[in-house]
């Protein structure tokens, strides 16, 4: 009755959530058009936001084939394990003992044999709490790993619609890359032929070809560059790369509207803070367990069975015994080894709890940059897509001229890498317009919630 009553004393601090620098508002967000909440991007599978039947296809595989997503699984079980490892510490533990033992020696100490079974075991009742406090920073821990999980997952899906995204652009690239090469063809044969009746000189053919090459070699090494992101994705997908082939499509990605929400949400929707936020609740608890060192550790023991030199009467009432036990200890004295151990549990505490309001900062700021991303990169891309347009009815002006034998060569030639540098130049900022809204997906915590299920993962394999 005593243990029962004095098992319910907790010591340690208990635990409550830190304070979180938040602000009202993301300051970037003004004049953000906020999406509606039924909008795609603000669900769990915020990829098919994109429009991109592949890109869905890629995706899925990410939960099923991705080893790092696999590895993190694995701890997560683990720490599940554990978690079950503290608890058994509640309870007595009981042992099942038996023997048989034989000596003897010289004549006056003839042999003899003696049987033994009983039925043994020992408990340490929880009177400060440390095992409970041993099990509340395990589960703690529990859902730190399982939040880690979920992110493990948001980095490998934002990691592999970027690099889709990328290949993507590299095939809208080589597209442009091929027309240059055909318009350029198209140059160097009207400039032969002006230098063939003389009206051209040979350096204009020259600079016409070394175009040609140098539009060819570029539309060359984007091979390469596809073939890297192809192979990229593959491993993100969780497939040797020789086992996957994405053959190349026409630039067809929507640009998803994405609800900013309020700073506070991102308590909730990001996984990385769960995580650290959980890591100090286990660190917090951890202070319970040493400060419960300073307290009596009381054990009871118990033991019964039977000893007898004879098998066949080893079950017989007299040869019973029994014997029951408590003892109780105390250090008095360490030189301040309990007294250390509580001020690092305290330490590493307030270490989680620093770590805790960092992750929320970095996510603030990275919510902030992507807004402002987003923003500038619309107003940008506005901007280089008539300037693409401009230079096109520009380059079509000058051939025109060149033709009519108005201007010379060089004129020619400085509106082609115009053109080609304004259409590769406004690619790249879809591109990267499209890339800040994964980013800004990811920052905003994808479609986890607090309190989201575990998605199975399957086991790597063994």
């Amino acid at each position: 009755m005593l243990c029962a009553g004095v098992a319910g004393c907790l010591v340690g601090p208990n635990y409550r959530r830190p304070s979180a620098p938040i602000s009202p508002t993301f300051k970037e967000a003004a004049g953000w058009a906020p999406a509606q909440p039924s909008d795609a991007a603000s669900r769990l599978d915020w990829w098919t936001a994109f429009g991109d039947p592949i890109l869905d296809n890629l995706e899925q595989r990410v939960d099923v084939s991705n080893q790092t997503l696999a590895g993190a699984e694995a701890a997560y079980r683990q720490a599940h394990a554990l978690v079950a490892e503290d608890r058994a510490a509640l309870f007595p533990t009981v042992a099942l003992n038996g023997g048989v033992t034989t000596g003897g020696g010289g004549a006056n100490h003839p042999s003899a044999t003696s049987y033994s079974l009983g039925l043994g075991g020992s408990w340490e009742p929880d009177l400060w709490g440390a095992v409970r406090r041993n099990i509340e920073s395990g589960k703690a821990s529990e859902q730190s790993n399982a939040a880690l999980v979920a992110n493990a997952r948001l980095s490998a899906q934002t990691e592999l619609a970027a690099d889709y995204i990328q290949l993507r652009m590299l095939d809208e690239e080589k597209r442009i890359f091929d027309t240059t090469i055909v318009a350029f063809a198209r140059t160097l044969a009207i400039t032969q032929n002006k230098y063939a009746v003389g009206v051209a000189a040979r350096g204009d053919v020259l600079a016409a070809q070394s175009n040609l090459d140098s539009a060819k070699a570029a539309d060359v090494d984007l091979i390469q560059q596809r073939a890297r992101t192809e192979h990229a994705i593959a491993i993100l997908a969780g497939q040797a790369p020789a086992t996957l082939t994405l053959p190349p499509a026409p630039w067809s990605l929507n640009l998803p509207e994405i609800p900013a929400g309020v700073p506070s949400t991102l308590l909730q929707r990001r996984p990385d803070i769960a995580s650290a936020e959980r890591g100090a609740a286990s660190a917090n608890a951890l202070i319970g367990v040493q400060v419960a060192a300073y307290y009596p550790n009381l054990t009871l023991t118990g033991q019964g069975g039977f000893q007898s030199s004879e098998l066949g009467s080893l079950f017989s009432a007299s040869n019973a015994l029994w014997s029951v036990g408590a003892s109780v200890a105390e250090t008095i004295f360490d030189a301040g080894a309990r007294k250390a151990r509580v001020a690092g549990a305290r330490a590493a505490y307030d270490q989680a709890v620093a770590n805790y309001r960092q992750t929320v900062l970095t996510a603030l700021q990275q919510v902030e940059d992507n807004l402002a991303a987003q923003r500038v990169l619309g107003g940008e891309l506005a901007l280089r897509h008539a300037a693409t347009l401009e230079a096109e009815a520009a380059e079509t002006i000058v051939r025109n001229q060149y033709d009519a034998g108005t201007v010379d060569f060089t004129a020619v030639t400085l509106a082609e890498q115009t053109t080609l540098s304004a259409r590769n130049t406004e690619l790249t900022i879809k591109a990267a317009r499209l890339t800040t809204a994964v980013d800004l997906i990811a920052a905003l915590g994808g479609g986890w919630t607090v309190g989201s299920p575990l998605p199975p993962v399957q086991p790597t394999a063994r």
